[in-house]
């Protein structure tokens, strides 16, 4: 099955982009927002170490490699977000840090009137993209510390996409929930394998020094 989302025409983008880029948002927070022409609707792209949070259906779009992507909603709220990692922890206040960034999303979520207790999640991501230098699945480990900490926190998994050999590209729908999911050919983009790289390069450091998901 595959889910639906508003319907905006070129024209009607315009004004609503000019909107959402005048808006102050805080630190990390996706700031690219574009019109995504195949479903005609307005995005926002979420970069690593970004996130995004709101209370209206437009398409927070994020692709994934390693890096998880974990999406929280308050359905009583109408307002959801979704984040994106590289590793589950690291030095620094950094939201390429699974830990920091889950943070920074449900904090922000919280702001805008959701309640902790009421979170559901989706998770996404961890594939087995490329191989660390010391033999650690950094997609792996990323998938694992989310659920953890989800478990940890008593949010209720609805749904998830991760392990396996395939990148991804989600897409999230903040007000509804709804998320969206499509695997990606083996054969990556040469900024998706730097990201890959990065964060096995991280790995390798640190180790010296001591539900319903829907496909589109």
């Amino acid at each position: 099955m595959t889910a639906t989302s508003p319907r905006v025409s070129p024209a009607q983008s315009a004004s609503v982009l000019g909107q959402l880029r005048a808006i102050k948002r805080p630190a990390h927070s996706a700031s690219f927002f574009y019109y995504d022409a195949r479903h005609a609707n307005v995005a926002v792209k979420i970069l690593p170490g970004e996130f995004y949070v709101d209370n209206q259906d437009l398409m927070v779009m994020t692709t994934l490699g390693s890096c998880i992507a974990v999406c929280l909603w308050d359905s009583h709220a109408g307002v959801g977000g979704m984040n994106h990692f590289m590793l589950p922890e690291g030095d620094g206040a950094s939201g390429r840090y699974g830990s920091f960034a889950m943070e920074l999303v449900i904090n922000e979520l919280l702001k805008r009137g959701a309640l902790r207790s009421r979170l559901q999640a989706k998770v996404f991501g961890g594939a087995a993209v490329i191989q660390s230098a010391i033999g650690t699945q950094v997609g792996e480990r990323n998938a694992r510390f989310a659920l953890d900490y989800l478990q940890g926190e008593r949010i209720a998994v609805l749904g998830q996409d991760v392990l396996g050999p395939y990148p991804r590209q989600v897409c999230f729908l903040p007000h509804s929930g709804r998320a969206m999911v499509r695997r990606i050919p083996a054969l990556q983009p040469n900024e998706l394998l730097q990201q890959e790289r990065a964060a096995a390069q991280q790995v390798s450091q640190a180790s010296r020094q001591g539900g319903t998901v829907d496909l589109f």
